[in-house]
């Protein structure tokens, strides 16, 4: 089921509900769906003014770039549902069967790639916050630092729900390789979600 085809309230009560998904990791994608379109909304407010002409045409490509980051985050909310399916369905597997070691760690694996995907999607969004934070329209700079926040938060609650899956792994290599990418993702961009945050703080109070 695509959770992104119900109203924000629905989508807040199935969340809060026991049904196994939608889960940390669509949230995290939603979030940061909407992180994004706060970035872009920068753009959007920056083209067409004279005093940025100089920066238009970045500006114009960086929304279309957000544009498609925002479908690609939206479309991982019903990606992480189907993406945890079969780990729940392994789990009710009786422990007795010869076949569920493997049925799990590969089930296992297949729930990491949706949030690994989602930290990626958010890191090339902080990306491109950073140029509307910097160089957009002066009037609406509180709206990519509030942006900046929220991807930050869908890439810190996305690697959550890689972490929790890959303690677990039998394979320690492949794990530990997962858990490497995730945790470079984590500090890099978390500094620049922060230094974004901050930037636009202070400029408040000069």
């Amino acid at each position: 089921m695509d959770f992104t085809q119900n109203s924000c309230r629905e989508f807040v009560t199935v969340l809060a509900s026991n049904a196994p998904v939608p889960g940390g990791g669509g949230a995290a994608a939603l979030v940061g769906a909407i992180g994004t379109a706060l970035g872009n909304m920068v753009g959007s407010l920056t083209v067409g003014k004279k005093k940025y002409a100089d920066v238009e045409e970045e500006i114009i490509a960086l929304k279309k770039k957000c544009d498609q980051l925002q479908t690609d985050l939206l479309d991982q909310v019903p990606a992480d549902a189907e993406g945890f399916e079969p780990l729940s369905k392994a789990y009710g597997i009786p422990k007795d069967n010869p076949d569920r070691e493997r049925i799990l760690e590969e089930a296992t694996i297949v729930a990491c790639r949706v949030p690994v995907k989602i930290m990626e999607l958010c890191c090339e969004a902080l990306d491109a916050i950073a140029v509307f934070a910097a160089k957009g329209s002066r009037l609406a700079v509180s709206d990519a630092g509030c942006g900046a926040v929220c991807v930050k938060a869908a890439l810190q609650a996305a690697s959550l729900n890689v972490f929790i899956n890959t303690k677990t792994l039998k394979d320690r290599a492949l794990a530990e390789e997962m858990n490497a990418k995730c945790l470079s993702m984590l500090d890099k961009y978390g500094k620049m979600a922060d230094e974004i945050f901050e930037s636009v703080k202070a400029g408040f109070f000069k």
